[in-house]
């Protein structure tokens, strides 16, 4: 590629499951950004060149530089796993183009564990992003909550291992299927009966027995129907902090994303007795497409 094409700006898109998000970048400083909920699902079968086309007409026709499910099996243009333990020169050097479209697609990352395989799309981004930025310590155990919660172990600004947890996905199918899916339209927040969850979560005891005693609860009177999404977010919480930690170091754990749910994540750990500090996934998002784009 040519590295002159860059030096007016570019587009950095991340394209997650359920969301997308786009910026236009000048100087390695956001010009012009939107957020829409067309994530990798909502896309029809040969969709994407229309959504990129739509994407510069109101960011600019500029170069590229893609991270996440457009990457994906189904996405654009299949973009490979990249084994831990990686760098981040690694992956500058690996990204995958699209033929003719100025577009580049960064690749993911996989991690094989004996009979136990794992796989990430976008957050590697920010991982790296957040290292190259000075925003986590080059030896860190990073926490991304979001539609599948990451817990990455971050050894000499290399991501060495990482697992993933289902947690996002199982409370929105919680949310649209289930048989206390009524009482879930609420915003979950920090509280007893998020704490309450949260420690239930960390007993290790069978979800789906707990998740089934919420409608009992409710029945029964011991549990308000406007806690039921509180306590169902920190009993899946807690669940993920107690497979998210197995293993890896102590110390602090930096909490990466969205504030809403950074936030819920920090409450939890907090109870935990884990130090934490949370890092906005966006700012770690676009650091990492400026470092990647300072090495092309």
């Amino acid at each position: 590629m040519s590295v002159g094409m860059w030096r007016q700006g570019y587009i950095a898109v991340d394209w997650g499951t359920t969301n997308r998000r786009a910026w236009r970048v000048e100087g390695g400083r956001v010009a012009e950004e939107f957020a829409d909920d067309l994530g990798f699902t909502s896309v029809p079968p040969g969709g994407f060149p229309d959504e990129v086309a739509a994407i510069r007409e109101r960011l600019g026709d500029l170069p590229l530089l893609m991270a996440g499910m457009v990457g994906a099996r189904g996405g654009w243009v299949p973009a490979p796993y990249l084994p831990c333990p990686l760098d981040l020169e690694t992956l500058s050097r690996s990204l995958v183009e699209v033929p003719g479209e100025r577009a580049w697609i960064v690749p993911g990352a996989s991690f094989v564990d004996g009979q136990r395989g794992d796989v990430i799309r976008g957050e590697e981004t920010q991982f790296f992003g957040a290292v190259h930025a000075g925003l986590c310590d080059a030896d860190a155990l990073i926490c991304h909550p979001g539609t599948h919660n990451k817990w990455a172990l971050m050894e000499g600004g290399r991501l060495t291992r990482f697992r993933t947890v289902m947690t996002g996905e199982m409370f929105s199918i919680l949310k649209a299927q289930s048989l206390i899916k009524a009482w879930l339209d609420r915003e979950a927040h920090p509280g007893e009966a998020f704490a309450e969850g949260v420690a239930r979560g960390l007993e290790g005891r069978a979800l789906t027995a707990d998740l089934f005693t919420v409608r009992a609860r409710v029945l029964l009177g011991s549990l308000a129907e406007d806690e039921v999404s509180s306590f169902v977010s920190g009993l899946l919480i807690g669940a993920d902090l107690r497979t998210g930690t197995k293993g890896m170091p102590g110390g602090e754990v930096v909490v990466m994303g969205r504030g809403a749910l950074t936030r819920l994540y920090a409450t939890a750990l907090t109870q935990l007795g884990r130090d934490n500090r949370e890092v906005d996934g966006e700012a770690a998002f676009l650091a990492g497409t400026n470092a990647i784009v300072e090495r092309l």
